[in-house]
C-alpha cells in the first residue's frame, strides 16, 4: 500500500505558525526588559531627586550658619544671639529671626517621647541641688558642674547693677550660671558699720531673686575685708553675731531654694589664722544648715583667702557640702600660688575660685593676659569654679565697664573694660 504525500502547503503552514511563535517570545522577551529598564531608570531619577534635595538641605543650612558666623563684632553682646558651649550649664531655646528660612515641620507621633530638660530650669526645683563629692562641685545626680561667672562690687557702692535685664543678659548673652553679690561688713556704709540693713538686704533678696529666675546659681557673699577699720585687719569673729542672725534669715528664706550658695567670710587677713576660722565658721554653719542640711557653704581662707594648704590640713568636719575659698590676682599671684591650690585640691580639699582678677592684687594696675591664660587653664582642668571681680564702672583695672559709661544694662562690646572684654571672650568659648 503506498502512503499519500501530505500537500506542500501543510510544510508552509507549520513553518508560518513556528515563526509567528518565535516573534511572539521575542516581543515578550523585549517588554520585559524594557519594563525592567523604565523601573531602574525610575529608581535612579528617584535616588538623584534625593541626593539634590540632601544638598540643598545641606547648602541652606551652610548659608545659615555663614550669616550667623558673619554676624557684625561690633554688635551689641545682648542682641546677638549665642551658642551654648558644651560647659555651659544651661541650654537656650532659640526662636527663628526674619528672614531665616523656615524649618521642615515633623509630623509628631501620637505619643511623643518626653522632651529633654533643659539644663538649667527657670524654676528652682530639687534637681537643681548642688552637692561636694570629694573636691567636685557637683549637680543632684552626681555630675561635676563648674560655675563661671561675675562677682558685683560692694552692694551699697553699686546697687544700680542689681537689675533684672542686666542679669538675664548676663545668662543669655555672656553664658554665666553664677552671680556673686558681694555684701561689705565694714567699708562704704557697710552692713556692720551703720548701712541701711534693710536696704541692703533688699538688693541681696532682688539679686537673688533675678538670678533664680534665669536660671542661675547665687553666692550670698559676707565681704569681709577691712572690719577693723583701719585696712590691717579683717577677723570674721569681729562681727560674727550679725553674721550668725543675717545667715539664719537668708537662710530661712532660701531653704528650699537649690541655687543659693552661702559665702560667710570673704577674705579674712592682717594675721587671722585658719584656727579664727575654724572657730568662726563653726559658729556660723550650724545656724544654715538648721534650716538647710544641704546647703552649699563656702569658707574663706587666711590671708586674703590664699592658705588654702592650711584649711587642707585641718579641715572642718562634721558638715557636708563645705567648700574652701581661694583668691587671686593674676598679676601678682602666679605660679606658686597655682601650685598651692592644685597641692590642696590633690590633698582632697574642695575649692572654690569665688573672687579673681586678671589685674594686680589692688584692683588696678597692668592686665597680665598670660597668667589669667594659665590660671584659666588650671582651673578648668580641675574644674575648679570661678567668679571675676568685679561688675562696676569703678575707674580700675578690674572693673568690666568703662569708667565712661552710665548705664546698667544692654552693653555692647566696646562699652566694656579692657577685663569686661576679656571676661565675655572666655564665657563665650
Amino acid at each position: 500500500m503506498t502512503r499519500k504525500k501530505r500537500p506542500f502547503y501543510g510544510k508552509k503552514k507549520r513553518a508560518a505558525v513556528a515563526l509567528l511563535v518565535m516573534l511572539l517570545a521575542l516581543t515578550t522577551l523585549w517588554g520585559c526588559k524594557s519594563e525592567q529598564t523604565a523601573a531602574n531608570g525610575t529608581q535612579t531619577e528617584s535616588q538623584e531627586d534625593s541626593r539634590m534635595d540632601t544638598e540643598a538641605e545641606t547648602q541652606k543650612k551652610g548659608e545659615m550658619s555663614t550669616q550667623t558666623e558673619t554676624q557684625n563684632p561690633d554688635e551689641t553682646p545682648s542682641q546677638k544671639e549665642t551658642q551654648n558651649s558644651g560647659a555651659t550649664p544651661s541650654q537656650k531655646e532659640t526662636q527663628n529671626s526674619e528672614g531665616t528660612p523656615p524649618q521642615k515641620e515633623t509630623q509628631k507621633p501620637d505619643n511623643p517621647p518626653p522632651q529633654k530638660q533643659e539644663e538649667v530650669t527657670k524654676q528652682p526645683t530639687d534637681s537643681r541641688k548642688l552637692q561636694v563629692i570629694g573636691t567636685s562641685l557637683c549637680d543632684a545626680n552626681g555630675k561635676p558642674v563648674q560655675l563661671r561667672g561675675i562677682s558685683t562690687h560692694g552692694l551699697s557702692w553699686f546697687p544700680q547693677y542689681v537689675n533684672q535685664d542686666l542679669i538675664k543678659e548676663f545668662h543669655d548673652n555672656w553664658n554665666m550660671n553664677v552671680l556673686r553679690l558681694a555684701l561689705y561688713t565694714a567699708e562704704y556704709n557697710g552692713y556692720c558699720t551703720g548701712g541701711n540693713r534693710e536696704e541692703l538686704k533688699a538688693l541681696v533678696k532682688k539679686g537673688v531673686q533675678y538670678a533664680t529666675d534665669n536660671g542661675m546659681y547665687v553666692i550670698i557673699d559676707w565681704h569681709v575685708l577691712n572690719d577693723d577699720g583701719n585696712g590691717m585687719h579683717a577677723n570674721p569673729n569681729i562681727y560674727k553675731n550679725d553674721a550668725i542672725e543675717f545667715f539664719r534669715e537668708m537662710s530661712s528664706l532660701y531653704k528650699d531654694n537649690p541655687y543659693v550658695i552661702y559665702e560667710i567670710c570673704n577674705e579674712p587677713n592682717g594675721g587671722t589664722t585658719w584656727g579664727d576660722i575654724k572657730s568662726y565658721a563653726n559658729a556660723v554653719i550650724p545656724v544654715i544648715k538648721a534650716n538647710n542640711p544641704d546647703a552649699v557653704i563656702i569658707v574663706g581662707t587666711p590671708t586674703w583667702s590664699q592658705e588654702v594648704d592650711k584649711a587642707a590640713a585641718d579641715p572642718i568636719t562634721g558638715y557636708s557640702n563645705i567648700m574652701y575659698a581661694l583668691h587671686f590676682y593674676a598679676a601678682t599671684h602666679t605660679q606658686w600660688l597655682r601650685d598651692r591650690m592644685t597641692a590642696a585640691v590633690k590633698a582632697g580639699l574642695p575649692v572654690f575660685v569665688s573672687e579673681f582678677g586678671i589685674c594686680d592684687a589692688s584692683g588696678n594696675g597692668g592686665i597680665n593676659y598670660d597668667e589669667a591664660s594659665a590660671w584659666v587653664k588650671t582651673m578648668d582642668s580641675y574644674g575648679i569654679s570661678y567668679v571675676m571681680w568685679n561688675l562696676s564702672n569703678k575707674s580700675e583695672t578690674s572693673s568690666i565697664i568703662r569708667s565712661d559709661v552710665s548705664k546698667t544694662s544692654g552693653f555692647s562690646k566696646n562699652e566694656l573694660s579692657d577685663a569686661g572684654k576679656w571676661l565675655y571672650e572666655l564665657l563665650k568659648k
